[in-house]
């Protein structure tokens, strides 16, 4: 399986796990707190998105002409949208623990590890920068862990 195939696999099977936690009625929170966590999330992935513009919207990881984007919530973590993703799910799993939710939040976070790796392999390949950017720059959370 090459790289761009496993992220299309980890794609699926994240979309699959966000949908069995919506339709469980799992990934959504009325709560004061999640709920400010989760729309915490939802300005990060927007923040994300506006910064890196409308050249990241791949099934697949795929590197993308422009070079590397270090400014924005880019200069915090590598993978903010990942991270938004994330902090959504893990915040609805938290207020609606189960088997089944804890479960399908496992296999978002899976899948998420695989992206990432698939398209990290790929940016260090492309932009030899990205070294010196990632060894200064958190992956998911900012200020812990490589």
């Amino acid at each position: 399986m090459t790289i761009k195939d496993a992220s299309r696999v980890a794609t699926l099977v994240l979309v699959g796990a966000v949908l069995g936690l919506y339709f469980q009625h799992d990934l959504f929170t009325r709560r004061p707190f999640p709920l400010a966590l989760q729309v915490a999330a939802a300005v990060l992935m927007l923040w994300a998105r506006l910064t890196f513009g409308l050249r990241s919207f791949h099934v697949a990881a795929n590197p993308t002409e422009g070079g590397l984007v270090t400014h924005g919530p880019y200069r915090f973590v590598r993978h903010p949208i990942y991270a938004s993703i994330l902090l959504f799910i893990w915040t609805g799993v938290a207020v609606h623990p189960s088997a089944f939710s804890v479960s399908m939040g496992a296999l978002a976070s899976l899948a998420i590890a695989v992206r990432i790796g698939s398209e990290e392999r790929m940016v260090f390949e492309r932009y030899p920068e990205y070294a010196a950017y990632a060894a200064h720059t958190r992956r998911i959370v900012p200020f812990i862990g490589p």
